[in-house]
């Protein structure tokens, strides 16, 4: 069942808000201030291809790699004060394998902040325009959360078009904050995560509105955006199984009809799609020809273990398991099962999806991903756990229709948002390892006596002197990887 919303957001053309829309944005809005607007770890490399190219104009990194946070300089920059030498590849350029997507979708905010920046200093201001002053770093941030929000505003209009729109809503606040998602879209907003989740909202958003009849301009259109997806997170190109599906499903479809005409359009339509997603793909394979030399190098080495993937721990493991460390996703795996009554292609797509998903990142032998809040990797699966959550919600409410099952259910997200948010304070302020396995009862200790007692204190610094917090908490972890020789950094 649809409801009705914003034309953006939904698929009947109705241009106004709902109210569980227009709470969404509140919520957004009230959340801003938790915007942390720093660049390190892996940051400082997505960050690096947006700032050279608008400053610089190259791909030079190496400000950007002498200036970076001290546990990502410390792998990098030798005792001289100067870059290891280990650091560039054949071609001379900085090793940076990360991907140039963000850097592609920051583009509008940092392009807005560099005009203000040089605005102001014909005025006087003497802002520093080179990238790495106040301005850039907030506009890159601000961008950031706000491709998280459009991600779960996305997967909230696709989840109320199966359920109710209090558990589509219900859904989408406990992702929002029951999950991985805003410590990627407020406290390291210069990772890659939020704007990957954003691009896979966008592609299945987009796959659903246009399924049942698309265009040769609509299969580009799809294109486009499954370019930018990949642009931004290699691995999300295991959402075009979506694409490859929903192809092999009509092209048996239409030879069973035997309608041959049809299936060459079909095959137009492919080749259209494929070829708009090689264009929209191309700044990653240019990029990864100027700094390593060859266009299918993507900077990441033999990091992969085809033949015995750690599945299981990369579900349960204390060391960063996506269940382990955050149960609500438990519930949404579920539900991907239980969406095959709504939608049997979607629901099979979806957990198909999953699972490959499972399998790849089980394959890398940094499955745990290294200094990580949970799982980091499956964040970009964030629209079909937002969708899973809402269904396992209304099939509780189907099975008990009772009106304080609704209290109950809220409740019970309400408990595990509680519980996700006092292990973020946990790995923030390093009560529990940022790396490597934690101990679930410290953890729990932790959040019963310690959390409450500190978190007041953290969060008024947070607020009010920042700076000198992220300065503490980078030489804490400093310190905890001086402590383990041998530790990589992110």
């Amino acid at each position: 069942m649809m409801q009705r919303g914003a034309a953006l957001f939904d698929f009947s053309g109705h241009r106004h808000l709902s109210a569980y829309q227009t709470a969404l944005v509140v919520l957004f809005l009230f959340t801003l201030p938790l915007i942390n607007p720093w660049i390190r770890g892996d940051g400082v490399g997505y960050y690096a291809f947006a700032r050279s190219m608008l400053i610089e104009h190259k791909l030079d990194f190496s400000q950007d790699w002498l200036r970076a946070n001290s546990t990502f300089r410390m792998a990098r920059i030798g005792p001289n004060g100067q870059i290891a030498l280990a650091q560039y590849t054949v071609t001379g350029h900085l090793d940076n394998h990360f991907s140039v997507g963000p850097a592609i979708l920051w583009a509008p905010f940092l392009l807005v902040a560099h005009a203000g920046v040089l605005v102001a200093d014909a005025f006087g201001a003497g802002i520093a325009a080179d990238g790495f002053s106040r301005p850039y770093v907030t506009a890159i941030s601000l961008g950031t959360a706000f491709y998280g929000f459009l991600s779960v505003m996305l997967s909230f209009a696709l989840a109320r078009r199966f359920v109710p729109e209090r558990w589509a809503f219900l859904a989408a606040v406990g992702i929002w904050f029951g999950s991985s998602l805003p410590v990627y879209m407020y406290f390291n907003p210069s990772w890659s995560h939020a704007q990957s989740a954003f691009a896979v909202a966008l592609f299945v958003w987009y796959w659903i509105r246009t399924r049942t009849s698309r265009s040769i301009a609509q299969w580009a259109i799809w294109g486009a955006i499954a370019g930018l997806m990949m642009d931004v997170y290699y691995l999300n190109a295991l959402l075009l199984l979506f694409a490859f599906f929903d192809s092999i499903g009509w092209y048996a479809a239409l030879f069973r009809k035997r309608e041959l005409a049809r299936a060459g359009r079909l095959l137009i339509s492919n080749a259209v799609f494929s070829a708009v997603l090689l264009a929209a793909f191309m700044p990653t394979l240019i990029v990864k020809k100027v700094i390593y030399g060859s266009f299918l190098q993507m900077g990441y080495g033999r990091l992969w273990n085809f033949w015995s993937p750690a599945l299981l721990k990369a579900l349960f493991s204390s060391d960063h398991g996506l269940f382990s460390w955050t149960p609500i996703l438990i519930a949404s795996a579920c539900g991907l099962m239980l969406l095959c009554r709504f939608d049997r292609k979607f629901g099979r797509y979806s957990m198909v999806v999953f699972v490959a998903f499972l399998y790849t990142i089980g394959c890398y032998l940094d499955w745990d991903g290294l200094s990580s809040f949970g799982n980091r990797f499956f964040i970009s699966l964030t629209p079909l756990f937002i969708i899973g959550l809402a269904v396992v919600l209304d099939r509780i409410a189907r099975a008990w229709p009772e009106r304080r099952i609704t209290i109950i259910s809220a409740s019970a997200v309400a408990l595990l948002v509680l519980w996700n948010l006092g292990l973020m304070f946990q790995w923030g302020m390093h009560l529990i390892p940022p790396r490597g396995p934690v101990s679930w009862r410290e953890a729990a200790y932790n959040q019963v006596a310690v959390v409450p007692r500190e978190a007041a204190a953290a969060m008024q610094a947070y607020f009010t002197r920042r700076t000198n917090l992220m300065q503490r908490i980078e030489q804490t972890d400093m310190n905890a990887l001086k402590s383990q020789p041998g530790k990589p950094a992110e």
